[in-house]
């Protein structure tokens, strides 16, 4: 393998986008450097070779990337953002993916937002490491045979997802390698809350990049052996007596603010069958403890826990409340600063509960803000769970959607890890391995955005913590699904 590098980098007429080439010229490890560029764009920096391209990220481009490469390695800057290499960068890149013969190698950098300049490590790729927007920083160094043979057979035009696919084919055959090193500074100019990026992909507008990634990580499950077809198991059903039909569940700690507003949406609830409301109080030191308890004097069908032990997280709580002999036949989510979106939503829940047998039902809801006025991206409704391909879909996204609802019985089997992010995730895919879930795309809650929210503005720290937990469940449900179909196929896979 050679030292030199081919660079690839997106151009919009950006001034700074000059600067990083100018940059890169200085070094004697850069063979090429190819601007990526919007057909119509008339400005041609000198000294420059310019490929007009329909998508960044898309199939034709990464051809095009593909047959103007003559070096073994590929430099793909995929973002047009400010960049400042650290001393001897391209050396490190190159030598860790030259020493361990890597598909693509990434590392952490340093970004700077409004003046301040901070670390941004990245956590590690792996087996579970499916999500879309996988966070690889701004370089790719990719060898250029691996990419070449990602897209040798690929019938499926890609006009968004052609990255995507290539680095699931990519990761099939190669490792994918993170350097746990700040190698360059990125300045950034996205400056939004952790909480706004987090639903960009539920945006109507990118409904036909979803489809694109769905097609594109479905052909990769097919490929391991960890796709499910679309054959469910039939629930078993429990004939156990039930006091209550459903129970609305709330795990809290501290939402004195909000509590009230919580309790009085599921007071209001109007239902032909018997339900309560259990409260899981999760050592509140704000006075939450004292207005739940006083709702719970007042009212026989509120149930005030208050946990005993030191170590309960969210899925803990949960677990306090579905095992509580008090818990009805289903149980139905709802967070401590929301409200139901209005008085028939339980009636509606169960209704298609018993209606369609089901194990479990998502629906979907409002964002607003503390006072309920309407914020972007407004309902998110998680349409890319489709009845069909639901499940092997779920294992791209980061989020199944909400609020959930689950047969009692069943969610007593398999019970939530005690964690308080990713809990939902977890059994959510434990369920769909094996049954059907259903869906309510219209809003039946409205989810408040403010500043005592837990994940509004989330650090790099957490939202790695977070993030790396959820890769870590893919890579289990993987493995699970593919000793799933060695089993009923009786194969050696």
């Amino acid at each position: 393998m050679t030292n030199k590098l081919t660079v690839f980098l997106p151009f919009n007429g950006n001034e700074f986008t000059l600067h990083v080439v100018e940059e890169l010229k200085k070094s004697r490890l850069v063979e090429n450097i190819f601007l990526l560029s919007p057909k119509g764009l008339k400005i041609s920096p000198p000294d420059c070779k310019t490929l007009f391209i329909d998508s960044l990220f898309s199939l034709k481009t990464l051809k095009l990337i593909s047959k103007n490469t003559n070096t073994d390695l590929i430099l793909f800057i995929i973002k047009e953002v400010l960049i400042e290499l650290c001393p001897n960068a391209l050396e490190r890149f190159i030598s860790v993916i030259r020493d361990t013969n890597a598909g693509i190698i990434f590392s952490d950098f340093y970004e700077t937002k409004s003046g301040v300049r901070e670390a941004h490590p990245l956590i590690d790729y792996h087996l579970g490491s499916l999500r879309d927007d996988f966070d690889f920083g701004t370089m790719l160094f990719v060898q250029s045979e691996a990419l070449s043979k990602s897209l040798g057979n690929e019938n499926y035009y890609y006009l968004y997802a052609g990255l995507y696919n290539s680095r699931l084919l990519i990761s099939e055959n190669y490792c994918i390698i993170r350097i746990q090193e700040f190698l360059y500074e990125v300045f950034e100019n996205d400056l939004r809350y952790s909480a706004e990026k987090h639903f960009d992909y539920v945006d109507p507008k990118n409904r036909e990049v979803q489809i694109e990634m769905e097609a594109a990580v479905t052909g990769h499950l097919k490929r391991i052996g960890a796709y499910l077809t679309p054959e469910f198991d039939l629930l078993d059903s429990d004939e156990s007596d039930f006091e209550y039909e459903a129970s609305v569940i709330i795990p809290v700690k501290d939402r004195a603010k909000t509590i009230s507003d919580a309790v009085e949406s599921v007071l209001k609830q109007k239902t032909n069958f018997p339900f309560n409301l259990i409260v899981v109080d999760n050592h509140s030191k704000d006075g939450t403890s004292n207005i739940l308890n006083n709702y719970a004097v007042k009212n026989k069908d509120i149930i005030h826990l208050l946990t005993d032990s030191d170590y309960l997280e969210i899925g803990g709580c949960w677990n306090e409340a579905i095992t509580n002999k008090k818990c009805g036949r289903y149980c139905i989510q709802l967070d401590s600063d929301d409200i139901y979106y209005n008085d028939n939503i339980l009636q509606e829940v169960i209704d298609l509960f018993r209606k369609e047998k089901l194990a479990m039902i998502i629906g979907s809801y409002k964002i607003t803000d503390f006072y309920l006025k309407d914020q972007p991206p407004g309902i998110v409704a998680h349409k890319e769970w489709t009845p069909e391909n639901g499940r092997n879909n779920a294992l791209r996204i980061n989020g199944l959607g909400a609020p959930r609802a689950f047969y009692t019985p069943l969610i007593r089997k398999i019970k939530f890890p005690n964690v308080s992010y990713g809990e939902d995730y977890a059994v959510c895919l434990a369920i769909s391995r094996n049954y059907q879930i259903g869906r309510i795309y219209d809003p039946i809650y409205i989810c408040r955005r403010w500043d005592g929210n837990s994940d509004v503005s989330l650090s790099i720290e957490k939202q790695n913590l977070y993030n790396a937990y959820k890769d870590r469940l893919r890579a289990n449900e993987i493995l699970t699904r593919q000793r799933l179909n060695r089993t009923k196929n009786n194969t050696n896979f």
